[in-house]
């Protein structure tokens, strides 16, 4: 069992079943392409807020084989969430059928949030890559943290295209307390007497 949850490919398969059960409903005609949207939606920002939350959960908890496991597949589960952001941002442009009515909406504080989410995760998706890694050296961490503000617009984007705030933050909030969980144990941690 280790060894095939130890197969990308396997990973791969397991991170793209929601995106393929949705897309085959929505190919044999169960699905409407304006109800593709919020299911795609929710899962790029579960995959995401899971991504993130693995650092601080390293950094809390300390070394756990199932967490360190998480950990060295995190770029592909960060690739994922853009895949769902891309799946989500292609079933909105079917949906709206024509460039007019899709500038029309353009400034709506719901839209624009969303827009600006996927312009940030881009080119977090296109560097999740051994090669970009060594090529852009310590560039690669400064870049890899636009993840916070994509994270940000794409709370925002859901707050204000549903006009509900429960939801969203039921997703976020958990996340936004890891954070500072860590950022609170750190300093604790370097008080912290030498051998302790």
């Amino acid at each position: 069992m280790r060894t095939i949850l130890n197969n990308k490919h396997v990973v791969w398969l397991l991170l793209s079943v929601p995106a393929i059960l949705l897309v085959s409903g929505w190919w044999q005609g169960r699905i409407d392409s304006m109800d593709m949207l919020h299911p795609t939606g929710e899962w790029s920002a579960r995959l995401m807020i899971f991504a993130m939350a693995l650092s601080p959960l390293l950094a809390i908890l300390g070394p756990k084989r199932w967490l360190n496991w998480l950990v060295a597949r995190r770029r592909a589960i960060g690739v994922a969430a853009f895949g769902y952001a891309l799946v989500h941002l292609i079933f909105y442009l079917i949906d709206m059928g024509n460039l007019d009515d899709i500038l029309a909406e353009w400034l709506a504080p719901g839209i624009w949030t969303g827009w600006a989410a996927f312009a940030l995760m881009l080119p977090l998706a296109l560097t999740s890559n051994d090669a970009s890694m060594r090529w852009l050296r310590a560039g690669w961490k400064r870049l890899q943290r636009l993840v916070y503000p994509a994270a940000l617009l794409t709370m925002l984007h859901w707050f204000w295209v549903h006009n509900s705030y429960a939801a969203a933050l039921a997703h976020f909030v958990p996340l936004g307390l890891l954070l500072l969980a860590r950022f609170i144990k750190k300093p604790f941690l370097q008080m912290k007497p030498q051998g302790v």
